[in-house]
């Protein structure tokens, strides 16, 4: 089957086909190629290569001096960096062939949708043996073979995303191959179902995905402490109960992200509720786009992680629950046990040791921006540097997970005057943050620890760090500007302990 390609694609592949072996076949193939029919950005490159798929990687490195890495030495498989001058990283990955020709490569493969080859020095033609762009014409999603699934559970996770990405249907055989392999889902490392999982947080209806996986009993193989959460019933004023609620924050988390993005739309706030999201906080839309950029770790992105506190932000709620005499419900300290959760998930799922602090702080005080907007003021300067003391930049996530949070709790019952009280808390907060660090949230030190040991003849011990933090939180709060009245204050506090 001949079909035209993306231009942008065949831009792409004029780079550097000129430094392709002209000895050995090397096809594209893959998510590219699918993206390209698409009329799709196409990011990342997979090529597959009759042979020695690791010098062909090594000499195209070399000769556009880029990175090289091994990923698969058993199975011939190197990855390729290239850098632009805008510090965009452009990843080709080089794999041998499987099987004794392409098309038995591409019947290997995965998805229809992913089983189209493109020869690098004719892009203009297309290698389709499965049908795979008419397929994706019909959005339809197609399994390669009845082996699918079973050869690689991980495909499960990987149709469902594909299915609500691109808007496709699975088709009937397809979705009874994935329905059989679901078992198999427990002998797949946790690091390809934790990469599978963050694709999909990173989706576009990261929600959707979720809920079919639900649906198809997924979640009880893979996170069976989610699945748990149907149908626990929550007070007023929750409209769902715990499971429907989870959904949907992480949804309206999305809905966060995109009004308050630095390539905002201003359609996309097309409610009362998003407008007044982007006036109040979409003067921190730079801000707030660095912050999301400082990923943790290269391959996932912070968005997607503030994704997984919002999934599991309520996954300790049915552990937590009591009903009291009168019969209302209650869920006092869930959060701690949601944190402990998802701690352990994170830990289990291999993610880094800074990565699992992150989002277990973000679920553990989740509730906190909550509880500063159900007071008669507006939070304190000493209570937004209490907040951020024990937060840190998860604060900055907290927030946006806390209105998430409102959003989906509330529903359509959420009132304007609620939702500008929530807005002008979480304002507050970011304020703090970005605009008055140094008075609010880290003033710098007045008193040292040396010079207040030496001031007042003590000696060292616990007291002086209680002491000090003392006058810092005074700082904050504006009570405390000069080193005398941070002197002063400390010898009160001295005197009190007498």
């Amino acid at each position: 089957m001949e079909t035209s390609v993306h231009l942008d694609l065949v831009r792409r592949l004029e780079q550097f086909r000129q430094y392709l072996p002209a000895g050995i076949a090397v096809y594209l193939v893959g998510g590219a190629v699918r993206n390209a029919l698409l009329g799709l950005a196409v990011h990342d490159l997979d090529f597959v290569v009759e042979q020695d798929a690791l010098l062909v990687a090594r000499r195209l490195a070399d000769a556009l001096q880029g990175a090289y890495y091994t990923l698969d030495l058993e199975r011939d498989t190197g990855r390729v960096i290239l850098s632009d001058s805008h510090g965009r990283r452009l990843a080709l990955d080089f794999a041998g062939m499987r099987g004794p020709d392409l098309e038995s490569d591409l019947r290997a493969r995965d998805f229809t949708i992913n089983a189209i080859a493109i020869n690098p020095h004719q892009p203009e033609r297309m290698i389709d043996p499965l049908g795979g762009a008419a397929d994706l014409h019909a959005r339809v999603l197609r399994a390669c073979s009845p082996q699918a699934f079973e050869s690689d559970p991980v495909r499960i996770l990987r149709a469902v995303r594909f299915a609500s990405t691109y808007e496709l249907k699975i088709l009937p055989d397809t979705l009874r191959w994935l329905r059989a392999a679901i078992p198999r889902l427990g002998r797949v490392s946790a690091e390809r179902l934790r990469d599978e999982l963050f694709r999909m947080l990173e989706s576009r209806h990261p929600a959707a995905c979720l809920r079919v996986l639900h649906r198809l009993g997924v979640l009880q193989q893979f996170l069976p402490e989610l699945s748990r959460l149907s149908g626990v019933r929550q007070p007023l004023p929750h409209v769902y109960d715990v499971w429907e609620h989870t959904l949907a924050v992480v949804q309206q988390l999305q809905v966060l992200f995109s009004v308050l993005d630095v390539r905002y739309q201003p359609d996309v706030s097309a409610n009362l509720m998003t407008g007044l999201l982007a006036l109040r906080l979409g003067r921190y839309r730079q801000q707030l786009d660095e912050h999301l950029r400082a990923a943790l770790n290269r391959d996932r992105s912070m968005k997607a992680l503030i994704s997984l506190a919002a999934l599991y932000h309520d996954a300790g709620k049915p552990d937590a629950q009591r009903v009291d005499p009168s019969g209302e419900i209650h869920f006092f300290h869930h959060e701690q046990v949601s944190a402990e959760l998802v701690r352990w998930r994170a830990a289990e799922l291999r993610l880094s040791n800074d990565e699992i602090e992150r989002v277990a702080t973000i679920v553990r005080h989740h509730m906190r921006p909550l509880w500063l907007a159900d007071g008669d003021e507006l939070p304190s300067r000493r209570a937004i540097y209490r907040f951020f003391r024990q937060t840190g930049a998860a604060g900055v996530d907290i927030c946006l997970l806390s209105l998430a949070d409102v959003l989906a709790t509330h529903g359509a019952t959420l009132t304007q005057e609620r939702w500008q009280r929530h807005l002008d808390v979480a304002r507050l907060l970011l304020e703090a943050w970005w605009e008055h660090p140094t008075e609010t949230v880290s003033p710098p030190p007045l008193l040292s620890g040396r010079e207040l040991m030496a001031h007042f003849d003590l000696q060292p011990g616990p007291q002086i760090g209680s002491i000090l933090e003392a006058v810092r939180e005074a700082q904050a709060a504006g009570q405390v500007n000069t080193l005398e009245q941070a002197l002063e204050l400390a010898r009160s506090l001295l005197k009190q302990d007498k």
